[in-house]
């Protein structure tokens, strides 16, 4: 075993020796010893539990080759403080999207796929809304009620512009949970953690699209839906923000910008908030958010509005545990099927050509598209 390499993955994920000892050992009844890990001879069982963490496939660590430290090969290496305190689960989902990142880059060389830059450099020192109202007009594909279409269609949006979304879907059963709502990495891959609602998540893209444009790298576990984490967001956190939120808002900002100011008197301008939520898939919540910030709506009558809005949240949560609990009680199965990560037509596209050209072949096609062989011509109508 090539020792230098499994250091290197302890430096690139920031753990000591003593830190990887523990995740290993996590649910093991005889504990592994440092020699066991970190020895010149290891055995092949502990080798692949090492692996289920880093998931590098057991040549890695067998290759005598060592590997230096580089800025191109991750974040972490770029960067050290983040928006988030990082889960092992984060790191190595973000590690992975690294990986990709790099994967479709000499894909996208090989295939003579072109991927400029067409959208404009921006820094916090640009107003926002301008900036929204600029970016729109490329950007923006009109509006759809069905919120999944809708962030689908922004995300063609963006691939007609070269910048690729990732999307990632995690289990309920995963060990190791990412902390992560979406993160950017440049030059032009954004990143985005499949969520219960796709208003949160058409944000999130959008807030990350705003790291995209002042090209700051970040990785966010908070967007700032709420008023009082928004206000604790440092200055690039809070532009992407706004950003987000004069993007979707679009010219219905003259409405919230020019309301009176929410109070009980007027029942919190609740029809509305939904009205304009329905027409810019703006969440409710948010565009309370908004309200307060702009001051057309006190703190503590935001806190009111605030907890209704969790009470049904949670009341809906409940409501669809019990339902979950009733099908297992009765013995019947979900109907659901299991959920695919929505994929970017720019990375679609560029695996086509990679096997039309001959680049890689039937096995990377279906793994990275994730399509059965026998399914292949229906990606290469």
């Amino acid at each position: 075993m090539n020792i230098n390499r499994l250091n290197h993955l302890l430096k690139l994920y920031k753990l000591s020796k003593k830190d990887l000892l523990a995740n290993l050992n996590q649910y093991r009844k005889k504990a592994l010893s440092e020699s066991e890990v970190f020895g010149n001879q290891i055995k092949i069982s502990v080798l692949k539990k090492v692996d289920e963490l880093f998931k590098k496939g057991l040549g890695y660590y067998i290759d005598p080759k060592d590997i230096k430290e580089s800025k191109e090969e991750s974040i972490f290496f770029r960067k050290d403080k983040f928006n988030a305190e990082l889960s092992f689960g984060a790191k190595q989902i973000v590690t992975h999207f690294e990986e990709e990142k790099i994967g479709f880059s000499a894909l996208s060389k090989l295939a003579d796929f072109k991927n400029e830059r067409t959208l404009p450099f921006f820094t916090i020192k640009n107003n926002p809304k301008k900036v929204a109202e600029e970016i729109r007009k490329q950007v923006y594909p009109g509006f759809n009620k069905d919120r999944k279409a809708f962030l689908k269609s922004i995300i063609t949006k963006l691939a007609d512009n070269n910048v690729l979304v990732f999307e990632f879907i995690e289990t309920w059963n995963k060990k190791e949970k990412a902390n992560i709502n979406g993160f950017y990495l440049s030059p032009n891959v954004i990143v985005l953690k499949r969520q219960k609602s796709y208003r949160r998540e058409t944000f999130t893209l959008i807030h990350e699209l705003g790291h995209y444009l002042l090209n700051v790298e970040e990785i966010d576990e908070k967007i700032g839906d709420d008023y009082s984490a928004y206000e604790s967001l440092d200055k690039i956190e809070k532009w992407c923000n706004d950003f987000a939120y004069y993007f979707l808002i679009g010219e219905m900002d003259n409405i919230i910008s020019n309301i009176e100011k929410a109070s009980a008197k007027n029942d919190y301008h609740h029809e509305l908030i939904k009205d304009i939520s329905e027409q810019t898939n703006l969440s409710e919540y948010a565009l309370y958010t908004r309200l307060r910030i702009n001051d057309k709506i006190t703190y503590n009558d935001y806190q009111s509005v605030k907890t209704e809005f969790e009470n049904k949240y949670r009341e809906n949560e409940e409501k669809l545990r019990k339902e979950r609990e009733k099908e297992k009680q009765e013995g019947r199965k979900s109907q659901a099927r299991a959920a695919k990560p929505i994929l970017s037509p720019l990375y679609v596209n560029t695996v086509q050509s990679a096997f039309i050209v001959g680049i890689i072949g039937e096995s990377e096609f279906c793994r990275r598209l994730n399509v059965k062989p026998e399914n292949i011509d229906k990606y290469l109508k």
